[in-house]
């Protein structure tokens, strides 16, 4: 089986720092299950790829050869275990690419945590689920695609389409996440592993996916799938990754600045920032309201509360966050009436819903921020365009107020998964270029504490369709 994983940054040849492989020879390491080669097909300044070759011995494995806990035996010499990508090229990876996995370089450290543009090219893949599926897995992760599928026979087309693609990632981005995702994901598409699966296992899984898994809109299927379905580890890993999975409100933000007055230290942050979102929720008028990216469904449980909301939906990614959001507002306790004003729902802010449309007013809070770019304009073309409530309310963090904070290093976001933080500038610049795109006017507020020089804690945005907007 083969991975092959390019660059065009320059000096492109910087790629054999980040993989600890030099470009001028070819080197082989011996395997539990085989040998695996790392060679560079192209090595200039311009253009730099790394091979990695897996030479699986099947003979050797189905005769005992190989270890018990890695992997058990084939059970046939003849099957696609040389050469379509699984879980021994996950292996293989761990031991000649450990250094880049780990984000590690000594001789380019800064380069080791840097974007750069990267290519990678699985040439056969098992994909159980198809297409659809290897886009829902990577898409998500900021990659572009390029999928080749064939069918099983020329020859014979009624045979239909085989189960194998031949995949291309492209991205600008670290090199360890490339690795990582890779690392993870394509056992996952196989639906399979050649070795036991432990509870080992769940820690390893944690590790890998720290930063991106826990909000991963298919993070159930890949955490069942990458521990072999054993419901067991799978309800432990998933517990694990909600207690890992950050909170949208700023931990940093629990205790106020301390010239903050005694009046607003009386409410936590957060709990500033719902109320606001519900007052303006109130103003706009609005019968049928989305909560997106609800959680654990607190606001949920204040909407819930005003009878002028007659039907309030709420979305997440998470399986569990929504289950704990179904025991904050006693949804299995409501009578038959309460219990038909409300919906729960798991699914993605990145792709188009047809269960989003219809509705009145959206809240959207402290969510945006944990969106890379690609995911990010993503995001504004299914809500603004696609969903096109009447109203939007919206809150970010205001990166300004991050200098009040005596705990919060200059330059350090207020939580590890945001993937950016706006100032007032910045966000005002976003929201009236969005407004303006999709066809609403806005109006921007701060949300609690205010500093004469930072502005406020958080920043809203307020939009509310125009009458001649095009549908």
């Amino acid at each position: 089986m083969l991975l092959t994983v390019s660059t065009t940054h320059q000096p492109a040849t910087d790629l054999g720092y980040l993989l600890h492989k030099n470009p001028a020879r070819i080197q082989t390491e011996e395997l539990t299950f085989g040998k695996a080669h790392v060679f560079y097909p192209d090595a200039d300044e311009n253009l730099c790829t790394a091979a990695l070759l897996v030479d699986v011995d099947p003979i050797g494995l189905v005769r005992g050869r190989g270890p018990a806990g890695e992997g058990g035996q084939l059970e046939q010499y003849v099957n696609d275990r040389p050469y379509a990508a699984n879980s021994f090229l996950s292996v293989a990876m761990s031991r000649v690419f450990a250094s880049a996995l780990g984000g590690r370089s000594k001789d380019r450290p800064e380069l080791a945590e840097t974007a750069i543009p990267l290519q990678a090219h699985i040439p056969v893949l098992r994909a159980r689920g198809g297409e659809d599926l290897v886009r829902r897995l990577f898409e998500p992760l900021g990659y572009t695609l390029d999928v080749q599928n064939t069918v099983l026979d020329e020859q014979f087309p009624e045979w239909g389409a085989s189960p194998y693609i031949s995949l291309t990632l492209h991205a600008t981005t670290k090199l360890k996440d490339l690795l990582t995702h890779i690392y993870v994901l394509v056992p996952v598409l196989d639906n399979d592993k050649h070795y036991f699966v432990s509870a080992d296992e769940v820690e390893k899984l944690l590790r890998r996916g720290e930063g991106w898994l826990p909000q991963h809109p298919e993070k159930d299927l890949i955490v069942s799938r990458y521990l072999k379905r054993q419901a067991a580890l799978t309800r432990v890993a998933l517990e694990r990754l909600l207690i890992d999975e950050p909170e949208r409100e700023e931990a940093v933000l629990e205790e106020p600045p301390a010239e903050e007055e005694p009046a607003e230290r009386q409410l936590s942050a957060h709990t500033q920032r719902l109320e606001r979102v519900l007052d303006l929720l109130r103003q706009t008028g609005a019968k049928r309201v989305l909560d997106l990216g609800c959680g654990e469904g607190r606001l949920l449980r204040l909407l819930l509360a005003e009878k002028q909301f007659e039907f309030v939906t709420g979305m997440d990614v998470s399986w569990r966050a929504l289950e704990i959001a179904r025991e904050r507002i006693r949804l299995d306790r409501m009578n038959e009436r309460q219990r038909a004003r409300v919906e729960l729902m798991q699914g993605s802010l990145v792709y188009r819903d047809a269960r989003l449309c219809g509705f009145d007013a959206a809240a959207v809070v402290e969510v945006i921020e944990h969106l890379d770019a690609p995911r990010l304009a993503a995001f504004e073309r299914n809500l603004f365009e696609f969903a096109q409530p009447t109203h939007i309310v919206l809150t970010t963090p205001n990166a300004e107020y991050n200098a009040l904070f005596p705990t919060l290093p200059e330059g350090r976001f207020r939580h590890s998964d945001h993937r950016f933080e706006w100032t007032r500038a910045e966000f005002e610049s976003w929201a009236t270029r969005i407004a303006g795109r999709f066809g609403y006017t806005v109006r921007l507020e701060g949300i609690g504490p205010e500093d004469p020089q930072h502005g406020h804690l958080s920043q809203i945005a307020i939009f509310s369709r125009t009458e001649n907007a095009t549908a």
